[in-house]
C-alpha cells in the first residue's frame, strides 16, 4: 500500500527540526552534544506523527543508545504501521568544525519493508541509473567494473569519476584507479551522502565503492531506489562478537550480498536536510530572524525527488 504523499512534508519536519537544533552546536567543537540536540529533536517530531514506528536504524541497540535505540517504538499512533531508519546527524565532526556536508538523516517504510541492518561495516557499490544493471557487480573485479561503466557511458575510463570514503583500508582500490587513471573523488565523512553522489549528473560521479557503515548502506539505498540507481551490499563482520549479533538478528549468510529490492521494498520515503553546505543540499542559513533550510525529499510511489525549502523563526 503506498504511503501517502502528504507525509513526506511531515517527515521533511522532522529532519529540518533535528538540523535547526543542533545547528547551535555549528563550530564548537562538541559533536556529542550536537547529536544528542539533533537526537533529542528528531525523536520528539515523529512522537508527534500518528503512526505506529519502530527503529530498524538507530542510533545503536538498547544498551548502547538511550534514545532512537533499535527497536524502540515512535510516533502517537493511528493505522500506519512503519520501519524507521535514522541518522540525526551524519557528519558530527563537519558540525563540530563547521565542515561541509553534515545532514540530518531519516527514511521510512511499512513494516517489514525496511532492512534490519547490524551495526557493522558493509562494502557497497551504487552506479549511475544510466548503466545497465548487469553491468556492474561487486563480485566484479574493479577493473571489469570500470571498464563496463565506461562501455555503457561511451566514455573513456579517464573520464569516469568514483566516490569512495578516504580510508587506509581503500589504499589498494585507491591505487588501481590511480593506475587506471580514474578521477576519484575522496570524501572523509558521511557516505550516505556519498552513495547519492551517483544519483545526478550534475554530481559527476558515476560509481560509489568501498567499505563504509550498514545502517548508512540501508539510508542511502531508500533514496537510491527512488532514483532507478543501481546498489548492493555485503556486510563485513571484524568479530565474533558483530557475527553472533547478526545471527541474532536473524541473518543466516554472513556472506550473502544483498540486492537493492532485498534491503528496501515496497514504497518509502527518503529525507535528508543540510545542516552545512554540502553537494546534495545547501545548509542552514539565517536571515530576517529566520532559519532557512533546504532537505532532499523521496518519495518512491509517487517518483518523487525533490530540494523542498522550509523557514523556521528563530526563537529567543
Amino acid at each position: 500500500m503506498p504511503l501517502n504523499i502528504n507525509l513526506t512534508k511531515k517527515i521533511a519536519r522532522v529532519t529540518s527540526q533535528a538540523a535547526i537544533a543542533c545547528y547551535k552546536f555549528l563550530g564548537k567543537n562538541d559533536k556529542k552534544n550536537a547529536d544528542k540536540a539533533a537526537t533529542d529533536s528528531m525523536r520528539n517530531e515523529i512522537n508527534k506523527l500518528k503512526i505506529n514506528g519502530e527503529v530498524v536504524i538507530g542510533e545503536g541497540e538498547l544498551d548502547e543508545a538511550p534514545m532512537l535505540y533499535i527497536g524502540e517504538k515512535l510516533g502517537a499512533g493511528g493505522e500506519l504501521n512503519l520501519d524507521i531508519a535514522v541518522d540525526p546527524l551524519e557528519g558530527t565532526n563537519f558540525v563540530a568544525k563547521n565542515l561541509p556536508g553534515a545532514l540530518s538523516v531519516i527514511a521510512i517504510a511499512e513494516k517489514g519493508n525496511l532492512f534490519n541492518a547490524p551495526e557493522t561495516y558493509m562494502d557497497k557499490l551504487a552506479v549511475s541509473s544510466d548503466v545497465p544493471k548487469d553491468a556492474t557487480d561487486l563480485d566484479f573485479s574493479l577493473e571489469k567494473n570500470i571498464k563496463n561503466i565506461a562501455d555503457s557511458l561511451n566514455k573513456d575510463i579517464k573520464d569516469i569519476t568514483a566516490c569512495l570514503l578516504n580510508r587506509p583500508r581503500h589504499q589498494k582500490i585507491m591505487d588501481k584507479l590511480t593506475e587506471m587513471k580514474v578521477k576519484m573523488k575522496l570524501i572523509s565523512d558521511g557516505d550516505v551522502s556519498g552513495a547519492l553522489m551517483v544519483t545526478n549528473k550534475k554530481f559527476n560521479v558515476d560509481i560509489f565503492l568501498g567499505i563504509g557503515g550498514g545502517p548508512e548502506g540501508v539510508l542511502a539505498a531508500s533514496a537510491i531506489d527512488t532514483m532507478g540507481c543501481k546498489f548492493q551490499g555485503r556486510f563485513i563482520f571484524e568479530n565474533d562478537r558483530d557475527k553472533d549479533r547478526a545471527k541474532k538478528m536473524g541473518i543466516k549468510d554472513l556472506k550473502k550480498k544483498y540486492e537493492l529490492e532485498e534491503i528496501i521494498k515496497g514504497d518509502s520515503i527518503f529525507c535528508a536536510t543540510g545542516i552545512t553546505n554540502g553537494d546534495l543540499v545547501k545548509g542552514i542559513k539565517c536571515r530576517d530572524h529566520k532559519y532557512i533550510t533546504e532537505t532532499l525529499v523521496t518519495h518512491k510511489s509517487s517518483n518523487l525527488t525533490d530540494i523542498v525549502v522550509s523557514e523556521d523563526i528563530i526563537k529567543t
